[in-house]
């Protein structure tokens, strides 16, 4: 679904990933992982169109989309949920889901799906956004990006600072809708468990650059481990 191709890409004249490949099985979850700074924030960033490679392509699905803006990709199927549970804080639940189905043909049943995903967003749907746990914004921050009704989702460490319970909740949508198909995931994470238990391949990033990769699943997690612990 996704193919990143010897991407080079930062910010002014830093460059932060030296000819880094990734992809992304088709119905299926691409998992990078690295400690902090290690460049995984700035390869979603880059797949997004959010910052233009230096070098490289970037794949959707066999079509060359390395110089399309963002509103482009996610008119051909991608969206990006990025660090930090990012919502509307001042807009209640209800009004966030709202404001990303306006206009969209099949809003209403977008919001139906994404909530019967996250039962506990419709008990939450006068709450302003700013008041949810962290596990509940990033809920709603999920559940936001599957209104688009994407091909390919881009989540950036979607467990961080979440409790364990959110965290297997997040897992198991994430899989179901792999399953199901039509889905793709790249997933940046640091919860090593998580990546594996969810991930078909898998790249270790360090320094801006892929040091290890191969097929995801639990049988490859020690191996990831002690990838990042070099």
């Amino acid at each position: 679904m996704l193919e990143i191709n010897s991407v080079r890409a930062g910010y002014d004249r830093t460059t932060v990933l030296h000819d880094v490949t990734v992809t992304v099985p088709k119905d299926g979850v691409g998992a990078v992982l690295g400690h902090n700074g290690a460049g995984k924030s700035t390869l979603l960033r880059a797949a997004m169109g959010l910052i233009k490679p230096k070098g490289g392509t970037v794949l959707l699905d066999g079509e060359d989309i390395t110089h399309l803006a963002p509103h482009q990709r996610v008119a051909r199927g991608m969206a990006y949920v990025p660090q930090g549970q990012q919502s509307f804080p001042h807009l209640t639940t209800a009004e966030n889901l709202q404001l990303v189905a306006d206009g969209r043909p099949e809003g209403k049943e977008a919001i139906a799906e994404a909530l019967d995903l996250f039962p506990v967003l419709r008990e939450l749907s006068g709450r302003r956004a700013g008041l949810l746990s962290g596990g509940q914004r990033q809920q709603l921050a999920f559940a936001r990006a599957l209104i688009t009704r994407p091909r390919l989702l881009l989540l950036d460490e979607p467990t961080e600072g979440i409790q364990p319970s959110v965290v297997a909740e997040i897992e198991e949508t994430i899989l179901a809708l792999t399953r199901r198909g039509g889905l793709s995931v790249l997933l940046v994470e640091q919860h090593v468990g998580f990546a594996m238990r969810a991930a078909e391949r898998y790249y270790v990033l360090e320094a801006g650059r892929v040091t290890s990769s191969g097929e995801g699943g639990t049988g490859s997690e020690q191996t990831v481990r002690a990838a990042l612990s070099v």
